[in-house]
């Protein structure tokens, strides 16, 4: 299994995904505002967002990090960062990480988070050797949730009630997928099946 020392960049029809720079953070830094990726990312209500100094730092920095894959998705049509995709919480015995991503106002509703995801997940699977790759999600969020499934992700269970969020408490979903899945199907289970209904 290789490590995530190699930070590629990942080409798609609509969206590349490659490694975020310090000239990054300004855009991180709208997109990191925008009122629906704080509450889909579960930032407490009144947190102060990041500054530009700490963003320039964090994205400056990702490229030097060989335990994650921080990559910033792209909009092929306007060339403009509109989000990030990250494989985090590397457990190397196991093969296996944590997935997160956010898109902001100006990608969403044009296929390019699925598109993303989709990317990564080959990446992660074909080229570092992953054997599982998880993430947690609000159940608030069913527009990620339906991205998520389309691309392959299976439901495991949930925590919970883990997130309070305007005074109501939210169950965040467990879902996860595993190399021989993305094998059979490749990020598209519901080709997959249709292929293999009479």
């Amino acid at each position: 299994m290789s490590d995530f020392s190699v930070k590629p960049t990942l080409t798609g029809t609509s969206v590349l995904l490659r490694p975020f720079t310090g000239d990054d953070a300004a855009t991180m830094a709208e997109i990191l505002r925008d009122p629906e990726v704080l509450a889909f990312t579960g930032t407490p209500e009144g947190a102060p967002p990041p500054g530009e100094d700490f963003l320039r730092s964090w994205y400056g920095s990702r490229g030097a990090q060989t335990d994650r894959l921080d990559l910033a998705v792209v909009d092929r049509a306007s060339g403009q960062t509109v989000g990030e995709v990250v494989l985090n919480e590397w457990d190397e015995p196991n093969g296996s990480c944590n997935f997160r991503t956010l898109v902001g106002p100006r990608g969403r509703g044009r296929g390019l988070g699925t598109e993303a995801v989709r990317l990564v997940l080959a990446h992660g699977f074909e080229r570092l050797g992953l054997h599982r790759i998880s993430l947690g999600v609000y159940a608030f969020n069913p527009r990620a949730i339906r991205v998520y499934e389309k691309v392959g992700f299976v439901r495991e269970g949930a925590e919970r009630e883990a997130l309070l969020h305007r005074g109501r408490r939210v169950d965040a979903l467990i879902m996860s997928v595993l190399a021989h899945e993305w094998a059979a199907h490749r990020g598209d289970p519901e080709r997959l099946h249709a292929d293999h209904t009479p």
